[in-house]
């Protein structure tokens, strides 16, 4: 079956007949177009695009020869991606909280998502007062420490193509591709990465990587507050804590020796 002249259903009614699909095949182990069309209450035809759509992304594939379908190998990559991510929250959670009782500033845990950041967890230390969660939130690579750490050890083919216009959030945002890699370099150079008013004015943030057993930096650890709270000085006397914490996560995760 060629997949080229096939277009995929759209809308949501065409979503919710593709999540009924992948249960009926979870259900069933295994099934034909004609099964799943009289499942569905809908045309053979529409079944057949749909089933043809989760295919192209591998969401389900061919059982060879037999003319029916099973759930596919996508379903693994994203259900491994969501595992990882739990698997560092979870090893995370007890440090973070440490880290913010420790210091009385804000943490987060941060991975690289498409374009930006993605924040996958926060612990509040006492310190702070009614701080915004930014759980689940996608937040700009370039204006921040996260995505400064996010960005610094990417391959230079990948920073390429993630580097596009640098929108300016207040007076200290960086916005030329040519300041933000100095600023890269210096966070490769110093293992960690400062954002004082970048984002927010009044806002600073220090995030240091957290890397798997292969030493690839697959998260960011941050500690974040008010501007006065966090001047010069003080950042000098955190960053070890925010580094070392950073280090056992990776640790924990494999990376390294000890």
């Amino acid at each position: 079956m060629s997949n080229a002249t096939i277009e995929p259903v759209v809308g949501v009614q065409s979503v919710d007949r593709a999540l009924r699909i992948l249960e009926i095949l979870a259900r069933s182990g295994e099934s034909g177009v004609t099964e799943i069309a009289a499942a569905l209450e809908v045309h053979k035809s529409t079944a057949f695009r749909l089933v043809a759509t989760l295919e192209q992304h591998g969401l389900v594939e061919q059982v060879e020869g037999r003319g029916k379908y099973r759930l596919g190998v996508g379903l693994l990559r994203l259900a491994g991606a969501t595992s990882a991510r739990l698997d560092v929250v979870q090893e995370a959670r007890p440090l973070c909280k440490q880290l913010a009782a420790t210091t009385g500033e804000t943490v987060n845990l941060a991975t690289l998502s498409g374009h930006s950041a993605l924040y996958l967890d926060q612990v509040a230390g006492p310190s702070a007062l009614q701080p915004h969660n930014w759980v689940g939130q996608h937040i700009p690579l370039h204006a921040t420490s996260n995505g400064k750490v996010l960005l610094a050890w990417l391959p230079a083919s990948e920073l390429d193509e993630l580097l596009g216009r640098l929108p300016a959030f207040t007076g200290s945002t960086i916005t030329t591709k040519a300041q933000l890699r100095r600023a890269l370099e210096g966070v490769r150079e110093h293992g960690y990465a400062v954002a004082v008013d970048e984002l927010e004015i009044g806002l600073t943030a220090i995030a240091a990587p957290v890397r798997n057993a292969h030493g690839d930096v697959i998260c960011s650890m941050s500690l974040s507050g008010p501007t006065f709270r966090l001047p010069p000085e003080r950042v000098e006397d955190v960053v070890p804590q925010l580094v070392e914490a950073a280090d056992e996560l990776s640790h924990r995760l494999g990376w390294g020796v000890r």
